[in-house]
């Protein structure tokens, strides 16, 4: 415990102003499926979040999430910006981690980077 704390108080902030970082650098583009998807539209259709309702039965949820990436390429941390909607706050942060996994590209030196990711849900009821 007391390991993880110290690590944590050594990692770098996470930048006020996540429209300048740069956007995850990923080998080769995650695709997001139905089944990846799925999981956002059962959280509305159970009530875990209401966005707004679209007339045409076509919604979109967009949720961005600062990585940090360490000079190893592995994600350190993942902080999910606040849609009113933690289940899937949280679910989008864990697929940054899954997307990353032996899929980043190395960067220059050894501190710790932030880095930005906009997950996309895209679906028709």
């Amino acid at each position: 415990m007391l390991l993880f704390l110290l690590l944590q108080a050594a990692a770098p902030a996470v930048p006020t102003d996540w429209s300048t970082l740069a956007p995850l650098p990923y080998v080769a583009s995650p695709q997001m499926t139905a089944p990846l998807t799925r999981f956002v539209a059962d959280e509305i259709t159970a009530g875990r979040c209401t966005p707004p309702r679209p007339a045409d039965g076509h919604y979109v949820v967009k949720v961005d999430v600062a990585a940090l990436v360490g000079a190893d390429g592995a994600i350190r941390r993942t902080v999910p910006r606040a849609i009113d909607c933690p289940t899937v706050e949280q679910y989008s942060a864990g697929l940054v981690v899954s997307f990353a996994r032996g899929n980043l590209q190395p960067h220059a030196g050894a501190a710790d980077l932030w880095y930005r990711v906009t997950i996309v849900y895209d679906w028709h009821e």
